[in-house]
């Protein structure tokens, strides 16, 4: 009996791979300056345990963290309004966990407030530095808690992702690796310009607050 032409054998059906979605690009994104900003805050905590002497680092170091905090919390926040608008491929990534959900706003607006009243100090009168550095220190506070919950509940997942832009195997999975490796680089570059720009705006004030 001969076969009909649609029963022909073709051989098997090409199998096709759905392209990573969105979700893993900007959670490549997050975690790579998440890392980032982990190096810079780990340098930063070591000035805060002798301001007094390192003051002049500490300050230019609180500056270049600006932009990286800025890029961290537009990835970050992208994230989060692309999943409340309804997009599928965030929807099926899914939230994180509860408890960073809750904690994610506070963490962004006591590491704003550190830094803002941080660069404040650099231009406030002399009447209003003693409560722009209360503002400061209190912040500081809170955020040192607060950042100590966020690393612990993102450390794992940024430790497995980090490595994913920069292995030639897995870096090719998703599109547009080049252009968030460059993204770190301006973020740094960008910090490093408004460091050399501002740190010279530490005053002897600043000191005798600080020493007090």
């Amino acid at each position: 009996m001969n076969a009909r032409p649609n029963e022909q054998l073709t051989g098997p059906a090409p199998v096709r791979h759905e392209p990573v979605a969105n979700p893993e690009a900007n959670a490549r994104l997050t975690a790579a300056v998440g890392a980032l900003l982990l190096a810079l805050l780990a340098a930063e905590g070591v000035t805060v345990l002798q301001v007094r002497r390192l003051l002049v680092l500490h300050v230019f170091l609180g500056l270049v963290l600006v932009p990286s905090v800025i890029l961290k919390i537009a990835s970050a926040t992208w994230r989060a309004v692309q999943y409340y608008l309804g997009s599928p491929q965030y929807r099926r990534k899914g939230p994180p966990p509860m408890v960073l959900r809750l904690l994610g706003p506070f963490v962004v607006v006591v590491t704003l407030t550190v830094l803002a009243s941080g660069v404040a100090l650099l231009f406030v009168s002399q009447s209003a530095r003693d409560l722009v550095l209360t503002v400061h220190k209190a912040s500081f506070v809170l955020w040192f808690g607060a950042m100590a919950l966020h690393v612990l509940g993102h450390v794992a997942d940024t430790a497995s992702i980090v490595p994913r832009d920069f292995l030639r195997r897995t870096r090719r999975h998703v599109r547009g690796a080049p252009s968030r490796q460059w993204a770190l680089v301006g973020a740094v570059a960008a910090g490093l310009v408004l460091g050399a720009v501002l740190t010279p705006y530490t005053g002897s004030w600043l000191h005798a607050s600080l020493s007090r």
